[in-house]
């Protein structure tokens, strides 16, 4: 069965608990950051949602800027009253959400009324939308940093196995001399990363991190104890990959996904959100023979960084929701983490547990592959300062790019990092 198809059946099934009473056809005010791939699938699935709830639920989206235009939006337009009735939130932002007094709690009740329970969702996940023991979105997915590599370049180096993965995974020994076999057959660089933007590379930086036992926030304290020098190992690793030519230099996202697309980078480390670029390139003839595999160990375990793009209820300010507009937004937030399957083709994990058990999930490559990472995944630290587009990324980023582009010491730059996040 395709996913179309799986899709129309599920619009013939749709009713869930809203189906129980009668009711005129309520209007669900949804705002979304999802662009590219992630827009296009998205809007699929809410035209989905209202030919299966028509007469009773419709959707009416708006897709704003993501990042920091997005959450500047919700803060203004909620102090007015006058935010969204539902919206998607990186699940990294919801504890400066909470200080900032901007979500509706979803209750246990809520989450009996939507079908769904907090063992249908990885632990880990569930623990980022929660603050304090309660609980202020529903996650939609998991989405982390994998590696992707190009299967015809690894061969010709010898580095790919019979598995069809790449080989030397399991240290930093065995993946440097990996990378440099690449390097000695001709490969321009071994590695594509985005070492023009330490936004983007917190997150490889702070997998590396938490794969020595490392965090970033210690109750209080930024890089308590020996987590400073955790974060130097992390840094000098890879720098050290910068300056022996196996990583490229200075390069921005386009840039990163270009030199791997082109066959000139043989691996990458990226998003699972860049799985819909490789494959529609597939199938237009226009991609090598590739996958998307964990990232490697590096240190003492396996351990990649994740965000979740979850469904909030803004809170907003003198405007009481109703008991129909809050079932009828229930209504929405269950129902697209139930269908969540269609949402995997973008690349991203559902959280929805049952939805990556069926027989469907687990024949998608490379999602399969790669999902099993959710068992070892770190978020970001719980901290009103967290989060995408937050200062800590910013403060961090100021560092990490001269760093891993080998133009600063990694111990004065993690010297710098800690003074300045303990004086935030």
């Amino acid at each position: 069965m395709n996913f179309r198809t799986m899709m129309a059946v599920a619009v013939v099934a749709a009713g869930g608990f809203w189906a129980v009473a009668a009711q005129a056809e309520e209007t669900v005010i949804w705002w979304d950051f999802f662009g590219g791939g992630d827009g296009v699938r998205m809007k699929q699935m809410i035209t989905d949602f209202n030919a299966a709830h028509a007469g009773k639920i419709k959707i009416d989206a708006t897709t704003l800027e993501w990042g920091t235009p997005f959450y500047a939006k919700v803060q203004t337009s909620a102090a007015v009253g006058e935010a969204a009735d539902v919206m998607t939130y990186h699940a990294s932002r919801i504890p400066l959400a909470v200080s900032q007094d901007l979500l509706e709690e979803v209750t246990a009740d809520d989450m009996s009324k939507m079908g769904l329970s907090a063992s249908d969702f990885a632990k880990t996940t569930m623990d980022a939308v929660t603050v304090d023991g309660k609980q202020y979105a529903v996650p939609l997915d998991t989405h982390p940093i994998v590696l992707y590599y190009n299967r015809v370049l690894l061969k010709k180096a010898g580095v790919l196995g019979d598995d069809g993965r790449p080989v030397g995974m399991g240290n930093k020994e065995e993946f440097t001399a990996t990378l440099q076999k690449l390097k000695d057959a001709g490969v321009e660089f071994p590695l594509g990363s985005v070492t023009a933007d330490g936004n983007f590379m917190y997150r490889t930086i702070y997998s590396l991190v938490c794969q020595q036992g490392g965090e970033l926030l210690t109750g209080n304290e930024f890089l308590a104890g020996d987590n400073a020098e955790k974060l130097v190992k992390a840094l000098a690793v890879l720098q050290g990959w910068t300056k022996a030519g196996l990583q490229s230099t200075y390069t921005d996202y386009p840039a990163t996904v270009a030199l791997f697309t082109s066959g000139k980078a043989a691996m990458m480390i990226n998003g699972v959100w860049e799985v819909p670029t490789m494959t529609d390139l597939a199938k237009q003839g226009k991609l090598f023979d590739w996958g998307a595999v964990e990232i490697p160990v590096i240190f003492d375990k396996p351990c990649t960084y994740a965000d979740s793009h979850s469904f909030a209820i803004p809170k907003n300010k003198g405007k009481q929701i109703s008991p129909e507009k809050r079932a009828a937004v229930l209504e929405v937030i269950s129902w697209m983490d139930k269908h969540s399957l269609f949402w995997a083709t973008a690349g991203h994990i559902p959280a929805y547990k049952p939805v990556t058990e069926t027989a469907e999930y687990k024949a998608m490559e490379p999602n399969a592959t790669y999902s099993t990472l959710t068992a070892t995944m770190i978020f970001d630290p719980k901290s009103p300062k967290a989060g995408v587009a937050g200062p800590i990324f910013d403060i961090m980023s100021n560092y990490f790019v001269p760093t891993l582009n080998g133009e600063t010491d990694p111990g004065e730059a993690v010297k710098s990092i800690k003074e300045e996040l303990n004086s935030m």
